[in-house]
């Protein structure tokens, strides 16, 4: 702490249950959801701003134009152009990991994780679209791909978000992560396979949830029989 300036502890306001302090007028919370519509704007003009002209050629100046805030605001919500293109990703992963985490102990690996993303897809579809069409989630991923720092960037996340799960994994299954390399294996064969059916759905014509979750299900069942069972007839 620096400057001389004493410290003074006031007390806590008292909550009544379920409500807000006593006293409180809510505008916490209107400054909150206040702050998200902003969030989510810089958001939607970014993606569609690199989408229509090119992550390289979009300057923040122009984002921030576009949602008519000043460029000192972005960057109260976001470090870099970076950031932004891959915000709406963390949330989905995020989303992932918390499902992942409520898995019955019981479930082994694979099943968690087919299990974790099957019963999440509607509420990371409702939350991609909260934030951005899902036409324009789409896009971003194929301007993702077209751009190489932003290639980069993703498989560096994805190899990341890889350890994070498999750690989780481990941890589920009482076992050590340095030790035994069946959690990242396990992790690298199920993120194989979302990555195919990612590619799949983005080049297709459907881009619904319904259509996502149809083709994760038929790839996803096809890991074992791919790996163990015999092709010919």
């Amino acid at each position: 702490m620096t400057g001389s300036t004493p410290q003074v502890t006031r007390p806590e306001t008292a909550r009544p249950p379920g409500g807000e302090p006593s006293g409180s007028t809510g505008t916490g919370g209107l400054r909150e959801r206040k702050k998200q519509r902003t969030r989510d704007a810089l958001i939607r003009s970014a993606l569609e701003l690199f989408t229509a002209h090119g992550y390289d050629a979009t300057t923040i100046d122009e984002i921030a134009e576009a949602v008519d805030v000043s460029q000192r605001t972005f960057f109260r919500y976001f470090a870099s152009k970076e950031e932004v293109v891959f915000a709406v990703h963390e949330m989905v992963e995020a989303r992932f990991a918390e499902e992942l985490a409520r898995r019955p102990a019981a479930e082994a690996p694979l099943e968690a994780l087919r299990s974790a993303v099957m019963t999440s897809w509607d509420d990371i579809g409702g939350a991609i679209q909260s934030v951005i069409p899902l036409e324009l989630h789409m896009r971003t991923y194929q301007m993702i791909e077209s751009t190489p720092a932003l290639m980069a960037a993703h498989w560096r996340r994805y190899s990341e978000l890889e350890e994070q799960i498999a750690r989780l994994i481990a941890r589920r299954e009482g076992v050590d992560v340095t030790a035994d390399p069946r959690p990242r294996v396990v992790v690298a064969a199920f993120s194989g396979v979302m990555r195919v059916a990612g590619k799949v759905w983005g080049e297709g014509e459907d881009v619904s949830v319904e259509s996502i979750r149809e083709i994760t299900e038929e790839y996803l069942a096809q890991i074992g029989p791919a790996v163990c069972g015999h092709w010919r007839d």
